[in-house]
Protein backbone atom coordinates (compact mmCIF):
# COMPACT_ATOMS: atom_id res chain seq x y z
CA UNK A 1 0.00 0.00 0.00
CA UNK A 2 2.63 2.74 0.37
CA UNK A 3 3.77 1.77 -2.88
CA UNK A 4 0.41 2.15 -4.63
CA UNK A 5 -0.53 5.66 -2.93
CA UNK A 6 1.88 7.64 -4.37
CA UNK A 7 1.24 6.11 -7.56
CA UNK A 8 -2.39 6.61 -7.22
CA UNK A 9 -1.66 10.01 -6.20
CA UNK A 10 0.75 10.32 -9.24
CA UNK A 11 -1.83 9.13 -11.52
CA UNK A 12 -4.72 11.56 -10.23
CA UNK A 13 -2.42 14.55 -11.03
CA UNK A 14 -1.84 13.48 -14.56
CA UNK A 15 -5.01 13.01 -15.24
CA UNK A 16 -6.05 16.29 -13.74
CA UNK A 17 -3.08 17.81 -15.95
CA UNK A 18 -4.30 16.37 -19.12
CA UNK A 19 -7.68 17.70 -18.43
CA UNK A 20 -7.09 21.24 -18.49
CA UNK A 21 -7.46 22.49 -22.05
CA UNK A 22 -4.16 24.94 -21.91
CA UNK A 23 -3.96 26.26 -25.37
CA UNK A 24 -7.31 27.74 -24.78
CA UNK A 25 -6.93 28.62 -20.68
CA UNK A 26 -3.70 30.50 -21.89
CA UNK A 27 -5.66 32.47 -24.22
CA UNK A 28 -9.02 33.45 -22.06
CA UNK A 29 -6.28 34.70 -19.34
CA UNK A 30 -3.70 36.65 -21.54
CA UNK A 31 -7.12 38.02 -23.55
CA UNK A 32 -8.58 39.06 -20.24
CA UNK A 33 -6.34 40.18 -17.91
CA UNK A 34 -3.18 42.23 -17.52
CA UNK A 35 0.48 39.73 -18.26
CA UNK A 36 1.10 39.98 -14.60
CA UNK A 37 -2.27 38.43 -13.47
CA UNK A 38 -3.06 35.69 -16.54
CA UNK A 39 0.86 34.60 -15.81
CA UNK A 40 -1.10 33.39 -12.33
CA UNK A 41 -3.65 31.04 -14.55
CA UNK A 42 -6.77 32.74 -12.15
CA UNK A 43 -8.71 30.76 -15.11
CA UNK A 44 -8.97 27.14 -16.56
CA UNK A 45 -10.68 25.97 -19.10
CA UNK A 46 -11.57 22.20 -19.34
CA UNK A 47 -11.97 19.85 -21.93
CA UNK A 48 -13.70 21.54 -25.10
CA UNK A 49 -15.05 24.92 -24.66
CA UNK A 50 -16.32 27.59 -27.46
CA UNK A 51 -14.84 31.01 -26.72
CA UNK A 52 -17.01 32.56 -28.94
CA UNK A 53 -17.05 36.14 -27.65
CA UNK A 54 -14.65 37.56 -24.97
CA UNK A 55 -14.32 41.23 -26.02
CA UNK A 56 -16.33 42.35 -22.81
CA UNK A 57 -14.34 42.57 -19.40
CA UNK A 58 -13.60 39.73 -16.16
CA UNK A 59 -13.08 41.11 -12.70
CA UNK A 60 -11.24 38.87 -9.99
CA UNK A 61 -12.20 40.78 -6.79
CA UNK A 62 -10.29 38.42 -4.74
CA UNK A 63 -6.53 36.93 -3.74
CA UNK A 64 -5.38 35.49 -7.21
CA UNK A 65 -4.74 32.32 -7.21
CA UNK A 66 -4.14 29.17 -9.85
CA UNK A 67 -7.38 27.88 -10.89
CA UNK A 68 -9.40 29.55 -8.70
CA UNK A 69 -12.16 30.11 -11.51
CA UNK A 70 -13.12 27.01 -13.72
CA UNK A 71 -15.28 26.37 -16.93
CA UNK A 72 -15.97 23.01 -17.80
CA UNK A 73 -14.88 22.00 -14.03
CA UNK A 74 -16.00 18.65 -14.03
CA UNK A 75 -17.66 18.28 -9.56
CA UNK A 76 -20.61 16.39 -10.79
CA UNK A 77 -21.48 12.81 -10.99
CA UNK A 78 -21.24 13.09 -14.58
CA UNK A 79 -17.71 12.01 -16.49
CA UNK A 80 -18.75 12.79 -19.97
CA UNK A 81 -19.71 15.70 -22.19
CA UNK A 82 -21.51 16.90 -24.80
CA UNK A 83 -19.41 19.40 -25.98
CA UNK A 84 -22.20 22.45 -25.45
CA UNK A 85 -19.91 24.37 -23.63
CA UNK A 86 -20.15 27.65 -24.64
CA UNK A 87 -18.32 30.90 -23.28
CA UNK A 88 -19.62 35.01 -24.29
CA UNK A 89 -18.84 37.65 -22.71
CA UNK A 90 -19.30 40.67 -23.99
CA UNK A 91 -20.29 42.68 -20.77
CA UNK A 92 -18.58 42.90 -17.41
CA UNK A 93 -18.25 39.42 -15.26
CA UNK A 94 -17.50 40.09 -11.44
CA UNK A 95 -15.73 36.93 -9.40
CA UNK A 96 -15.40 37.48 -5.61
CA UNK A 97 -13.81 34.40 -5.23
CA UNK A 98 -13.64 30.47 -6.40
CA UNK A 99 -16.25 30.10 -9.21
CA UNK A 100 -16.97 26.64 -10.78
CA UNK A 101 -18.84 25.96 -14.09
CA UNK A 102 -19.50 22.23 -14.89
CA UNK A 103 -19.13 21.09 -18.71
CA UNK A 104 -21.83 21.95 -21.43
CA UNK A 105 -22.69 25.38 -19.73
CA UNK A 106 -24.24 28.07 -21.88
CA UNK A 107 -22.33 31.20 -20.51
CA UNK A 108 -23.18 34.51 -21.68
CA UNK A 109 -22.77 38.23 -20.64
CA UNK A 110 -24.22 40.26 -23.00
CA UNK A 111 -23.25 44.23 -24.06
CA UNK A 112 -23.41 46.37 -20.99
CA UNK A 113 -24.70 43.78 -19.39
CA UNK A 114 -23.18 43.19 -15.64
CA UNK A 115 -23.09 39.57 -13.89
CA UNK A 116 -21.65 39.33 -9.93
CA UNK A 117 -20.81 35.82 -8.93
CA UNK A 118 -20.31 35.63 -5.51
CA UNK A 119 -17.21 33.39 -3.69
CA UNK A 120 -17.78 29.58 -3.87
CA UNK A 121 -20.48 29.80 -6.37
CA UNK A 122 -21.09 27.30 -8.99
CA UNK A 123 -23.32 26.39 -12.14
CA UNK A 124 -24.16 22.93 -12.94
CA UNK A 125 -23.99 20.41 -15.62
CA UNK A 126 -25.61 21.75 -18.76
CA UNK A 127 -27.18 25.31 -17.26
CA UNK A 128 -28.17 28.20 -19.61
CA UNK A 129 -26.69 31.33 -17.85
CA UNK A 130 -27.52 34.62 -19.96
CA UNK A 131 -27.40 38.09 -18.37
CA UNK A 132 -28.68 40.95 -20.80
CA UNK A 133 -29.31 43.46 -17.99
CA UNK A 134 -27.57 42.45 -14.57
CA UNK A 135 -27.29 39.12 -12.43
CA UNK A 136 -26.11 38.35 -9.08
CA UNK A 137 -25.40 35.16 -7.50
CA UNK A 138 -24.03 35.82 -3.47
CA UNK A 139 -22.01 34.40 -1.96
CA UNK A 140 -22.39 29.71 -1.90
CA UNK A 141 -25.23 30.22 -4.74
CA UNK A 142 -25.24 26.36 -6.29
CA UNK A 143 -27.32 26.36 -9.45
CA UNK A 144 -28.71 22.44 -9.76
CA UNK A 145 -27.60 20.97 -13.34
CA UNK A 146 -29.81 22.00 -16.17
CA UNK A 147 -31.61 24.93 -15.04
CA UNK A 148 -31.85 28.06 -16.74
CA UNK A 149 -30.86 31.69 -15.28
CA UNK A 150 -32.25 34.21 -17.31
CA UNK A 151 -33.19 38.27 -17.30
CA UNK A 152 -34.56 38.90 -20.34
CA UNK A 153 -37.83 37.20 -22.22
CA UNK A 154 -35.88 38.63 -25.18
CA UNK A 155 -38.87 39.31 -27.55
CA UNK A 156 -40.82 42.51 -26.76
CA UNK A 157 -44.19 42.39 -25.58
CA UNK A 158 -46.98 45.44 -25.79
CA UNK A 159 -49.37 45.94 -22.94
CA UNK A 160 -52.84 46.34 -24.92
CA UNK A 161 -55.06 48.02 -22.10
CA UNK A 162 -52.41 50.83 -21.98
CA UNK A 163 -50.73 50.19 -25.37
CA UNK A 164 -46.93 50.33 -23.65
CA UNK A 165 -44.21 48.13 -24.10
CA UNK A 166 -43.50 46.06 -21.04
CA UNK A 167 -39.61 45.91 -20.06
CA UNK A 168 -37.68 42.77 -21.45
CA UNK A 169 -35.23 42.80 -18.50
CA UNK A 170 -34.78 43.09 -15.03
CA UNK A 171 -32.24 42.47 -12.93
CA UNK A 172 -31.75 39.06 -11.19
CA UNK A 173 -30.53 38.54 -7.61
CA UNK A 174 -30.08 35.34 -5.70
CA UNK A 175 -29.02 35.32 -2.08
CA UNK A 176 -25.87 33.90 0.27
CA UNK A 177 -26.39 30.19 0.86
CA UNK A 178 -29.22 29.19 -1.93
CA UNK A 179 -29.43 25.89 -3.62
CA UNK A 180 -31.42 26.36 -6.43
CA UNK A 181 -32.81 22.76 -7.65
CA UNK A 182 -32.56 20.65 -11.13
CA UNK A 183 -34.41 21.79 -13.84
CA UNK A 184 -35.86 25.29 -12.40
CA UNK A 185 -35.98 28.38 -14.59
CA UNK A 186 -34.96 31.53 -12.74
CA UNK A 187 -36.74 34.60 -14.51
CA UNK A 188 -36.50 38.46 -15.21
CA UNK A 189 -36.74 40.28 -11.82
CA UNK A 190 -36.39 37.17 -9.65
CA UNK A 191 -34.72 37.92 -6.42
CA UNK A 192 -33.81 35.45 -3.16
CA UNK A 193 -32.92 35.96 0.76
CA UNK A 194 -30.10 34.51 2.16
CA UNK A 195 -30.51 30.52 2.63
CA UNK A 196 -33.62 29.84 0.20
CA UNK A 197 -33.67 26.40 -1.48
CA UNK A 198 -35.70 26.49 -4.74
CA UNK A 199 -37.40 23.31 -5.05
CA UNK A 200 -36.24 21.23 -8.37
CA UNK A 201 -38.63 22.01 -11.86
CA UNK A 202 -39.99 25.20 -10.43
CA UNK A 203 -40.68 28.84 -11.58
CA UNK A 204 -39.18 31.32 -10.15
CA UNK A 205 -40.58 35.10 -11.56
CA UNK A 206 -40.60 37.52 -8.59
CA UNK A 207 -38.92 39.41 -5.32
CA UNK A 208 -39.05 36.29 -2.80
CA UNK A 209 -37.14 38.19 0.04
CA UNK A 210 -40.23 39.46 1.99
CA UNK A 211 -40.72 35.68 3.07
CA UNK A 212 -37.33 35.71 5.30
CA UNK A 213 -34.02 33.58 5.27
CA UNK A 214 -33.82 30.07 5.76
CA UNK A 215 -36.77 29.07 3.50
CA UNK A 216 -37.86 26.57 0.70
CA UNK A 217 -39.97 27.91 -1.91
CA UNK A 218 -40.94 25.74 -5.15
CA UNK A 219 -43.63 25.10 -7.80
CA UNK A 220 -44.79 26.80 -11.02
CA UNK A 221 -44.92 29.48 -10.14
CA UNK A 222 -42.63 29.17 -7.19
CA UNK A 223 -44.72 29.68 -3.48
CA UNK A 224 -43.16 29.51 -0.29
CA UNK A 225 -43.22 25.50 1.18
CA UNK A 226 -41.13 25.72 4.29
CA UNK A 227 -39.37 28.04 6.65
CA UNK A 228 -36.90 27.12 9.40
CA UNK A 229 -34.98 25.21 6.83
CA UNK A 230 -31.31 25.13 5.34
CA UNK A 231 -28.99 23.40 3.77
CA UNK A 232 -26.29 22.28 5.91
CA UNK A 233 -23.08 24.04 4.35
CA UNK A 234 -21.23 23.44 7.42
CA UNK A 235 -21.15 19.88 7.07
CA UNK A 236 -20.13 20.33 2.87
CA UNK A 237 -17.45 22.56 3.84
CA UNK A 238 -14.36 20.15 3.93
CA UNK A 239 -15.60 18.67 0.27
CA UNK A 240 -15.92 22.51 -0.75
CA UNK A 241 -12.35 22.94 0.54
CA UNK A 242 -10.89 19.33 -1.40
CA UNK A 243 -12.80 20.92 -4.77
CA UNK A 244 -10.76 24.36 -4.62
CA UNK A 245 -7.73 22.31 -4.01
CA UNK A 246 -8.08 20.21 -6.90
Amino acid sequence: MSVLNPLRKLRKRWKAFWYVNWIKTYYFNLKMFPFKTAMKLPVFIYGDYKLTNLGGKVIIDAPIKRGMIGFGHHFAGRTRSCGLGEIVIAGTVVFKGNVHIERDVYFQVGYDAYCEMGNFTSLGYQVIFICRERIVLGDYARISYQTQVIDSMFHQLIDLKTNTKKPKTAPIHIGTYNWIGSRSTIMKGTKTSDHTTVGSNSLCTKDYTDLGNYIVIGGVPATLLQTDVKRDWEGEQSMLDKLVRK
